[in-house]
């Protein structure tokens, strides 16, 4: 059948050959149909193995080898099965196509050279040798492609309100089909249902249900199918919702004319407006003892308030406010006066002087119990340390009287 089948597609080439007025590769086909047909020897020719199947990449070089014995007189043709075109002849190129060619070792194994190879050249190539009946065999090119990312059917960059579900695609094609893997940059992980964090997962498709801040930034969804090179494509997720302020001390204390900092964290996209005001509302100016500070991230800002020299009308309550398109909220930190360190000190060492006058008129030196316990029996640092201190106060009172 495949012999027939092959001398009526040469009869067929023949009579085209002829009528176009090509008589050269008439001729060629003619003598390709009647070589060797009247040598009858005891030895026809025939093939030594098999044709390898080859795979080759896309744009590169593909080899087909056909080994043959006992030649003669006679001669090797390549055709393409599902074209059914003649692309050889011994060592005559056919094709018009100039990226074909034929070369051949000692006459024994005939090689088909097929050029910067395109998905079209894919298919079942034959071997045949023009006995009577002739002698063929098959086989096969393979094309490979490397994997491509295609824009139709692949998210673009999207922005979604914080609580809502997201469906990120990617669509790829090559030759194996390519596989899809999700990954987020910087090695983040990915968090999916019921809170489930994996570093890459597999499919076309990302969905990520309930979205939260967290899950804002950059997707890489990459194609590859062992083809070199592995392409991906970055997709930003942005996450919108309203602003939400963290404020780690609301009370704090300080003393008149020392420095102090205060500090409130922000979290909002679209990015907020931030600033700090007083108790009535006035808006905190830059400038004089009261310095601004902001420091941005992605979407968490730390809002700094610096106080130089702290004078009375510095305590009060200050808020700290963000706001954005989604909402507004505010926190507020009240700062309260503290005596100074050398107040401070200077009021622990009288009180220590009269308790040690007291201690020292009615109780001996040695049996007065100093531990100072908590309201729940531990003893604490500072009660030791001011056991210790009112010790030292009895102890010189007492030297100095006995002196």
């Amino acid at each position: 059948m495949r012999t027939k089948l092959s001398i009526v597609n040469m009869y067929f080439c023949h009579s085209t050959l002829i009528k176009s007025g090509k008589i050269l590769l008439a001729l060629l086909v003619l003598d390709w149909l009647l070589a060797g047909t009247t040598d009858a020897t005891a030895h026809e020719p025939g093939f030594s193995g098999p044709i390898a199947n080859v795979t080759a990449p896309l744009g590169r070089e593909a080899i087909l080898a056909c080994t043959v014995h006992n030649l003669s007189t006679y001669k090797v043709a390549w055709l393409r099965v599902d074209t059914q075109t003649i692309l050889t002849i011994h060592t005559h190129v056919i094709s018009r196509s100039r990226r074909v060619g034929v070369t051949h070792s000692d006459h024994r194994v005939w090689f088909l050279h097929i050029r910067e190879l395109r998905e079209t050249d894919r298919g079942w190539y034959m071997c045949q040798i023009n006995t009577d009946p002739m002698k063929s065999q098959l086989g096969y090119l393979d094309v490979v492609v490397p994997p491509d990312i295609l824009d139709r059917g692949t998210s673009t960059d999207v922005t979604v309100r914080e609580g809502e579900s997201i469906s990120l695609t990617c669509a790829a094609v090559g030759s194996p089909p390519p596989q899809i893997a999700w990954r987020r940059e910087h090695s983040k992980p990915i968090t999916v249902s019921d809170g489930i964090q994996v570093t890459s997962l597999e499919g076309p498709v990302l969905n990520i249900s309930r979205v939260n801040r967290q899950h804002a930034g950059a997707y890489l969804c990459i194609a590859s199918n062992g083809v070199p090179p592995t392409v991906s494509k970055r997709i930003i997720l942005t996450v919108q919702f309203p602003p939400v302020i963290t404020i780690r001390n609301q009370l704090v204390g300080a003393a008149l004319g020392t420095d102090l900092v205060l500090e409130c964290e922000t979290e909002a996209y679209p990015k907020p407006v931030s600033y700090w005001s007083r108790e009535n509302g006035e808006i905190v100016p830059v400038g004089g003892g009261l310095e601004p500070q902001k420091i941005d991230g992605s979407y968490r800002s730390v809002l700094r308030l610096a106080i130089r020299r702290i004078t009375s009308s510095d305590y009060g309550a200050y808020k700290c406010v963000s706001k954005n398109s989604l909402g507004d909220t505010e926190g507020t930190i009240k700062l309260y006066p503290m005596p100074s360190p050398a107040v401070e000190n200077k009021n622990v060492v009288q009180r220590m002087n009269i308790m040690a006058d007291k201690s020292s008129e009615s109780t001996p030196f040695g049996t007065q119990d100093f531990r100072l316990q908590d309201y729940n029996g531990a003893v604490s640092k500072d009660q030791l340390c001011y056991g210790f201190l009112f010790s030292l106060v009895i102890l010189i009172k007492i030297t100095t009287s006995s002196i």
